[in-house]
């Protein structure tokens, strides 16, 4: 069954689960799918190609599969996922993709606070917290349990690692490799995510493992692959040092620096 507020506009053609809840003045459009138990507040919009997962919540004047504000966005069909339990705030933005890559994905049990912006061709991974004004500009990647602080802004086409923090009020231009902390003007190296790597359930051997690793990394006598090349020696076969120099070796904006 749904319960949908009597002013709400639904299209007969939306694909809506079991126990669906639509608020006062929403509007879902036609080619739209949204999982059960998912509650859509007073005034949110779900636009076509939005796939919603189940148990999301909207909160009110979202706007949840808009069209891409990229001028060579020529109306193609694209989508916008959205993964189960993922909590979206008022008046968060959430664009589908391009013809580029033809989607943009935000994971499961994910937390979007107000005003947040997420441009089109994004990836946001699992268990990410994106907290009030932060804007992801186009083709931005988080890997899983990225937390950014508010207001912070992240330049199209950058990445950032899985399991770090960006502080509040920043500009990240460069990438941010996986497990570390990034604060300061410019965006640097500010030591590892100890306690999100402590609640998450890391050993203090991985986390002194961690911070050896970026000692080498940012350290000043040595350049990035040569850095590569000592991480290789000392941890063969090692799945977070491996992951940290998978991550240094693609980058294409090239890393925050120490």
């Amino acid at each position: 069954m749904v319960n949908m507020h009597p002013t709400a506009l639904v299209s007969p053609k939306a694909k809506i689960g079991k126990d669906v809840t639509i608020g006062p003045f929403a509007v879902v459009e036609d080619d739209v799918e949204i999982g059960s138990g998912t509650k859509i507040g007073p005034h949110a919009v779900i636009y076509n190609g939005s796939r919603i997962g189940k148990n999301v919540k909207i909160f009110q004047s979202a706007s949840v599969g808009n069209l891409p504000q990229d001028l060579k966005f020529a109306g193609e069909d694209s989508i916008l996922y959205v993964g189960d339990n993922t909590i979206i705030r008022e008046f968060v933005t959430l664009h589908r993709g391009t013809i580029e890559t033809g989607f943009t994905k935000i994971g499961t049990d994910c937390l979007l606070m107000a005003y947040a912006h997420v441009a089109h061709d994004c990836i946001v991974g699992n268990n990410c917290i994106i907290a009030n004004s932060v804007q992801l500009g186009g083709h931005v990647i988080l890997e899983d349990w990225v937390i950014i602080g508010g207001t912070s802004a992240v330049h199209q086409f950058c990445k950032i690692g899985k399991h770090s923090m960006i502080g509040g009020g920043y500009r990240v231009v460069n990438d941010v490799p996986p497990f570390i902390l990034a604060a300061h003007e410019p965006l640097r190296y500010n030591g590892l995510n100890t306690v999100g790597l402590r609640r998450r359930g890391f050993s203090n051997d991985t986390i002194y493992k961690l911070k050896s690793a970026y000692s080498l990394i940012y350290d000043p006598k040595l350049n990035y692959s040569q850095a590569i090349e000592e991480l290789t020696k000392r941890y063969p076969d090692d799945p977070e040092i491996k992951s940290i120099i998978d991550f240094i070796s693609n980058s294409k904006r090239g890393i925050i620096k120490g």
